[in-house]
């Protein structure tokens, strides 16, 4: 081995790629996979979760929609209310955003970041918008432009299916009938 060019036997031994299928489940949820861990690595140090920064990004003062209700949000955020309830549980617990009651509906609620939670979102923003940098750097300014365009086609060609839920496997009924032999 010692006689053989250093360009014939990598010093790291190069990893193969994963297959993956032609197919538009399999290669939209390899790239969510990517794009969670991502954001998720880049969360971290916070102590935030994409859904909980995505909450951030949706509640912000500079752009977003503070004062939204829950129902709102989680249809933003393509949740449902419960899930977003616990978000916004964890959130006020740590003193990152308030709810206040509507003055229009006494039982709704709207939701507002804390100054603690606007400062945390303006902080979050720049590491946010590299890591998604890093995300599309394989791709051209043009190329990225492309791919965006036609992801919303989908979307929007698709919408009555992106609700929450959609696709899971209804639970089994592992009962037994006392009448069936």
């Amino acid at each position: 081995m010692a006689n053989v060019p250093s360009f014939v036997v990598p010093a790291t031994p190069l990893k193969p790629a994963i297959p993956v299928r032609r197919l538009a489940t399999p290669v939209a949820r390899r790239f969510y996979q990517i794009c969670l861990a991502m954001v998720a690595d880049s969360l971290a140090e916070a102590g935030l979760t994409p859904l909980q920064y995505g909450t951030l990004t949706y509640l912000n003062k500079e752009t977003g929609e503070p004062g939204i209700d829950q129902v709102g949000l989680a249809a933003r955020l393509g949740i449902d209310r419960n899930n977003v309830g616990v978000i916004l549980a964890e959130l006020e617990a740590r003193e990152l955003l308030e709810r206040r009651v509507d003055p229009a509906d006494k039982r709704a609620r709207r939701l507002y970041l804390t100054s603690k939670g606007e400062r945390l979102y303006r902080r979050l923003v720049p590491e946010n918008s590299a890591t998604n940098e890093r995300i599309l750097a394989p791709l051209s300014p043009r190329e990225r432009e492309t791919l965006f365009d036609l992801l919303i086609r989908i979307i929007q060609a698709n919408a009555i299916y992106a609700r929450p839920g959609a696709g899971r496997r209804k639970r089994a009924d592992n009962r037994v009938d006392p009448h069936s032999s």
